[in-house]
């Protein structure tokens, strides 16, 4: 009889244990559709409803992998006494209204449409651009961009964002950011410590090489 009530009394804590675990992963869901009335009303000037944007100053956000779109929301907020990890006047702005749960919302909006994506436009540059994305610079001890980012650019979920079809000038002003420390928000110094050996023209040539990815 003993055995039984134990058994039932482990049965019951394992059923609550699953339905509070299954309660709070379906707290946590985003809402695509609640994230759509924020990229309507706040992001659309920059980003474009659909996360396309029509200047090359602001990314492309459309497609882009929904936990790195969430992390560069929350980079851009201030935690406490502490400033922003990733400083930008306007998105600082921005962020500031947004709550968790929206960033969570329009992260999930932005990564669920489809890109319009730009294309590489400077021929003299694939060469080299593929040659560092796909297989780095051994001598001067850069990886190669596919590593992180896929071979075809798309990205590694929760890690490292989507680089393919996204504006060139875009990603250069990226990693020359990175390269002399002006964005400084990647785990470990990564991108700090690749851009610093990248040229004017290395950056250039991924950039490019990048944006005719798909």
């Amino acid at each position: 009889m003993a055995t039984v009530v134990r058994k039932t009394a482990c049965w019951n804590s394992f059923a609550t244990s699953f339905v509070t675990h299954a309660s709070e992963e379906a707290h946590a869901k985003a809402d695509p559709a609640k994230g759509k009335v924020i990229a309507e009303t706040i992001c659309v000037a920059c980003h474009g409803a659909d996360g396309n944007s029509l200047a090359s100053a602001n990314p492309n956000l459309a497609g882009q992998v929904e936990e790195y779109i969430a992390k560069q929301l929350r980079n851009f907020k201030p935690v406490g006494d502490k400033p922003p990890v990733r400083n930008n006047p306007i998105m600082v702005g921005m962020a500031a209204a947004l709550s968790d749960e929206d960033v969570k919302n329009v992260a999930a909006w932005f990564s669920s449409q489809k890109q319009k994506p730009a294309a590489a436009k400077d021929e003299k540059q694939i060469a080299l651009g593929q040659k560092i994305w796909r297989q780095g610079d051994f001598k001067k001890g850069v990886p190669a961009c596919a590593g992180c980012h896929g071979p075809a650019g798309a990205g590694l979920p929760a890690q490292y964002p989507r680089l393919a079809g996204q504006f060139p000038e875009y990603t250069e002003a990226q990693l020359k950011a990175f390269r002399v420390e002006e964005r400084s928000n990647d785990p470990e110094k990564m991108m700090r410590t690749i851009a610093a050996k990248l040229s004017d023209v290395e950056i250039k040539a991924v950039s490019e090489y990048a944006a005719g990815l798909r």
